[in-house]
């Protein structure tokens, strides 16, 4: 399983994680801290790092990101792990799982705002920045099958929405580009690979056997179900996967069990870590 936690990476961990909707594909969102304005005519200083630290773990948490990235001089700090959604943009309720969808759905906040300046020199554009610490940040996504794509566009500083490309494709996005929020960030970013292949992700955390079972209702029933389908194991369902657990889960889950000559309780319909494994390896 890859790194939860950035390798490095100083540590501010929250307490109130939430998975993920893992059934999608995995992303990165990226975002400005913009916490003041500047103007070509009248840059300003930019925060000290240590300021939105101590915002995001205080009265700003319920705004809180994965990470807080210093492209200045590299310097990171995280608030949730991975496999935890964070809250750095609107997720309306009944709408798209803005901060939660994908597999990983991580959030990079850049210590950045249009026309900051550090040691007198302005910068208009986290393009402009010397970007250190980057590549390490690029290198955790990619450990979790986020492709060095970005499915709308390069970010600029216009919006550009799609609510179909935010559900079925995987990649970068700009705050600009997520459904549901207005911001326009993070403007213009510094240059990687326009297309590449991630890594072959590996199977999907297991979620725990109380996961499933009669009266439970959750996302990783829908991708266990996807995947038995993906697997030719789909043939109880009537209608198709969702996220309740019925008795065509169970039969199909049991059908595959036995497929792997396994007989008794190893075959009982309820998916365990071995099941798991052995269905999304």
């Amino acid at each position: 399983m890859p790194d939860l936690w950035l390798p490095g990476v100083e540590r501010h961990p929250l307490s109130d994680t939430a998975p993920t909707d893992t059934q999608y594909a995995p992303r990165v969102i990226w975002h400005i801290t913009w916490d003041k304005n500047g103007t070509a005519s009248k840059p300003v200083d930019l925060v000290p790092f240590e300021q939105l630290v101590r915002y995001f773990t205080g009265g700003g948490r319920g705004a809180a990101p994965h990470l807080l990235w210093d492209p200045f001089t590299g310097r990171t700090a995280q608030f949730y792990p991975a496999n935890s959604r964070s809250k750095s943009v609107v997720d309306v309720a009944g709408g798209t799982r803005t901060n939660r969808t994908g597999r990983v759905c991580l959030q990079v906040e850049t210590l950045f705002f249009p026309y900051c300046r550090l040691n007198g020199k302005s910068y208009a554009t986290v393009r402009d920045t010397p970007a250190k610490g980057l590549n390490k940040i690029l290198s955790w996504a990619r450990s979790w099958g986020v492709p060095d794509t970005w499915p709308m566009g390069a970010p600029s500083w216009r919006a550009n929405r799609s609510e179909r490309i935010w559900e079925t494709k995987g990649g970068h996005y700009g705050h600009g580009q997520v459904p549901e929020n207005q911001h326009t960030d993070p403007g213009p970013m510094p240059k990687w690979p326009a297309s590449g292949t991630a890594p072959k992700p590996g199977p999907p955390p297991f979620p725990g056997r109380s996961a499933f079972g009669p009266g439970k209702s959750n996302a990783s029933i829908l991708l266990l179900g996807q995947q038995l389908v993906r697997r030719g194991f789909g043939k109880h369902y009537r209608v198709g996967p969702s996220r309740d657990w019925g008795e065509a889960d169970r039969l199909n889950v049991r059908d595959f069990q036995l497929a792997q000559r396994w007989s008794g309780s190893d075959a009982d319909g309820l998916p365990g870590p071995q099941t798991w494994a052995r269905l999304f390896g």
